[in-house]
């Protein structure tokens, strides 16, 4: 079973992060996408994070009736910050049967060689890349273990997010119904 993994912190949830996981399940070669919600992302400020067990629910709630997309929180327990290969090897030991692939966007890829271990995840793992506004990717365009997707074209971001809320600004639509309820009730972001 190959099952791509979208890493993230969710920071919250968005319709973009939903499309890029849906198109990923159902329109490539993988079977499932687990979304892996990440406690700390070594590469970002770790101050601006809402609690990790909010960022899950929220990613649970977001996908509910998804198929073939289901929420992972493999990485709490697992030392932070939370560094992928390690999150892999872990992954790898637990379910042998499995075949992962990552998930990231153009953007990320760009900044690939800052990741700790790059070069033993291409060599061992197949990377699925959607697009992102402004990513020059020209040097990974005929690497075996990349595979650039034609994932429509999202330009939500979590950031984008917060600022509305604590502006008090709509964001139907930005967000599923049941992740907006779950914010206001917790007055999260203002």
């Amino acid at each position: 079973m190959k099952t791509g993994l979208f890493f993230g912190s969710y920071n919250p949830i968005h319709t973009g992060h939903l499309i890029i996981a849906n198109y990923m399940a159902n329109h490539t070669a993988l079977d499932e996408v687990w979304l892996v919600v990440s406690p700390h992302n070594p590469l970002k400020d770790k101050s601006g994070l809402t609690n990790m067990y909010d960022r899950l629910e929220m990613a649970k709630l977001a996908t509910e009736n998804a198929e073939h997309i289901r929420v992972s929180d493999i990485e709490f327990a697992l030392p932070q910050p939370s560094y992928t290969i390690d999150t892999l090897t872990y992954l790898h030991e637990k379910y042998p049967e499995k075949e992962f692939v990552l998930i990231m966007g153009a953007d990320n890829l760009v900044s690939f060689k800052k990741w700790k271990n790059y070069e033993v995840l291409l060599k061992n793992y197949q990377i699925y890349v959607y697009p992102r506004p402004g990513a020059d990717v020209t040097e990974w365009e005929n690497h075996p273990a990349i595979t650039f997707t034609n994932t429509p074209l999202m330009e939500i971001s979590s950031t984008f997010i917060r600022k509305a809320v604590k502006g008090k600004k709509n964001v139907q639509f930005f967000l599923p119904d049941k992740v907006v309820d779950f914010i206001e009730g917790k007055g999260m972001y203002r």
